[in-house]
């Protein structure tokens, strides 16, 4: 990543920053540390937003990246970051001060196992800006110049959302969809919004959404992302879901399931037609167990899928916003400041916004 030697071209940047820090697990606050200094490959991004994810509640807990931070013991959340580069590392030749650009929090070793192999998401050392390493829920942020991409005028709550985006087409490549197929995305949240988009531009002829009532299932109809709609109920969840079954006896091509929720993870196999794909998507609890029967997945044939984020995705989910494709609007529903975090926590738990991003001045 090249050294933090001063070799950079900056305009004036100050010597500290505000940034909302972890100390531990759930013990949180905004403090004023040092701006981040920069290696000769890096870039330094003033952050104008960056999106709330369900991935920052795992962190929160300590869970996922968040587990081993020995190179970052107080570390500051964020992973969907958009801003302007304020300096650029003296080796910086594709991104100039005052670009606008979106950020790519997945940094692979390059050296491992995984990544000499050219299985970069595979890797074993995996940096991960927002969550095992310092990232954009602070006024400005280091990322490595081949990591971020140039969003021109897009707005920032817009831009805060091509982090995800580049989830779903990784999610979109390994599920493959063949040419008509019928798809069942169990989740429509933020990640969810955009996997329709993506399924629709790519290979799927009909497609189905079942969701809790609420803002997010209120939007994608609003939005006519789907050829239909299931509302699953809490107090009649299981009616529901048999009636969806009973709707497609033959099941779906494709299942995905986007809710992070074991329960329905477990229950998913049953919608996936005979020589069919259940793409396990969500992002669950670390205790999460699921209990599946193994005859059922031998005599259909299924094939079982996981999609794991995104590395260097970015500039495929641009070409799809560049040629009017796919549509970040409208899906940020609330902001707030970093001094709001805990507010916006307990907001997100409760599933009360469709999509939230902490804003910079």
């Amino acid at each position: 990543m090249g050294s933090r030697a001063d070799t950079s071209r900056h305009e004036a940047v100050p010597k500290t920053m505000k940034a909302l820090q972890y100390s531990k697990p759930e013990d949180f606050g905004v403090v004023e540390i040092d701006v981040p200094p920069i290696g000769e490959e890096d870039v330094l991004v003033k952050i104008e937003a960056c999106g709330v994810c369900g991935t920052d509640l795992h962190y929160h807990k300590g869970e996922f990246m968040a587990k081993a931070v020995p190179t970052h013991p107080r570390r500051h959340e964020g992973h969907e970051a958009a801003g302007t580069v304020v300096a650029v590392g003296t080796n910086v030749k594709t991104v100039a001060i005052g670009d606008r650009v979106a950020a790519d929090p997945m940094e692979p070793c390059r050296s491992c196992f995984y990544c000499v192999r050219g299985q970069g998401l595979l890797c074993e050392n995996m940096m991960g800006y927002g969550g095992n390493a310092p990232g954009g829920f602070a006024e400005y942020c280091r990322y490595p110049a081949r990591h971020v991409t140039n969003i021109g005028d897009m707005p920032a709550l817009e831009a805060v959302l091509v982090e995800p985006a580049a989830c779903a087409s990784h999610g979109i490549e390994r599920m493959a969809p063949k040419v008509g197929s019928t798809v069942l995305l169990f989740g429509c949240g933020p990640t969810g919004m955009l996997l329709a988009q993506l399924l629709k531009l790519n290979g799927t002829a009909n497609l189905t959404i079942a969701s809790k009532a609420g803002p997010k299932l209120d939007l994608a109809r609003s939005l006519n992302l789907a050829d239909s709609f299931v509302t699953i109920s809490d107090a009649d969840a299981k009616d529901d879901m048999d009636a969806l079954r009973q709707a497609h006896p033959h099941g779906f091509d494709i299942v995905v399931e986007a809710t992070g929720a074991a329960s329905v993870l477990e229950q998913s196999i049953f919608y996936v037609r005979k020589g069919g794909t259940l793409i396990v998507y969500g992002v669950y609890d670390d205790a999460a167990r699921i209990a599946w029967p193994p005859m059922r997945i031998w005599t259909y044939e299924l094939t079982i899928l996981s999609s794991f984020c995104s590395v260097l995705k970015f500039p495929v989910v641009m070409e799809y916003v560049r040629t009017k494709k796919l549509d970040l609007s409208g899906i940020v529903t609330k902001t707030y400041r970093i001094e709001q975090w805990a507010e916006c926590l307990d907001a997100l738990e409760k599933q009360q916004f469709v999509k939230a991003a902490i804003v910079f001045d």
